[in-house]
């Protein structure tokens, strides 16, 4: 039986080739970048733009990138590099953003810690993913010190922050041969079993 077009007809050769094949050419060519790059060609673009907003604060894309930049180089310096993990527990706000795109900036991949998780499946997460650090906050911390199995804890809000003595600067990938094709996060799903399940996927 033939389709029928909006004018309650049949459809003709011409409208079933643009239904069926051009409508439906949606391959797009993606260029070889990582995530954090596609944010920095924005933060060129237009850097006193408003970036984030959350509650009273309002942070630009300029300021956004100099913070993540700021604790990206201090997350190279600790060990971050193409392959690490770094654990990112946070309440949802600026801090969670600067967190995610510093880790990215480094090299490394996030592994997203709710703090509204049991502690015992926390735990889980922290041990089987291994990260290098974990960045916090002071509200989290102490959940994160308790969980963390004697991992580096390190508070992104805390006193004498230390991304504060960092480089603004934009880190070089090609110096710790960071690829798109390198682990971006982990996340965990609820598992099957009943153990949560940690799924990596690339930049």
């Amino acid at each position: 039986m033939g389709t029928m077009n909006k004018s309650g007809g049949m459809l003709s050769d011409a409208e079933r080739q643009q239904i069926l094949y051009e409508w439906n050419q949606t391959q797009a060519e993606y260029p070889n970048v990582c995530i954090h790059e596609l944010f920095e060609a924005q933060v060129k673009r237009t850097p006193k733009a408003t970036a984030v907003v959350f509650g009273d604060e309002r942070v630009s894309y300029g300021e956004l990138n100099r913070r993540a930049n700021r604790w990206a180089h201090y997350l190279r310096e600790k060990g971050v590099k193409p392959e690490k993990r770094v654990g990112i527990c946070t309440e949802r706000g600026v801090e969670m953003v600067v967190g995610l795109l510093a880790v990215l900036k480094a090299g490394g991949a996030y592994v997203p810690l709710d703090p509204e998780y049991p502690e015992e499946r926390l735990q889980y997460m922290v041990k089987d993913s291994e990260p290098v650090i974990v960045l916090t906050q002071s509200k989290t911390a102490e959940l994160v010190r308790r969980v963390g199995n004697g991992t580096r804890v390190v508070e992104l809000d805390g006193e004498g922050e230390r991304g504060e003595g960092e480089a603004e600067t934009n880190p070089e990938r090609a110096s710790v041969g960071l690829t798109p094709e390198n682990l971006a996060y982990v996340i965990y799903t609820s598992g099957s079993t009943g153990v949560p399940k940690g799924v990596m996927l690339e930049v």
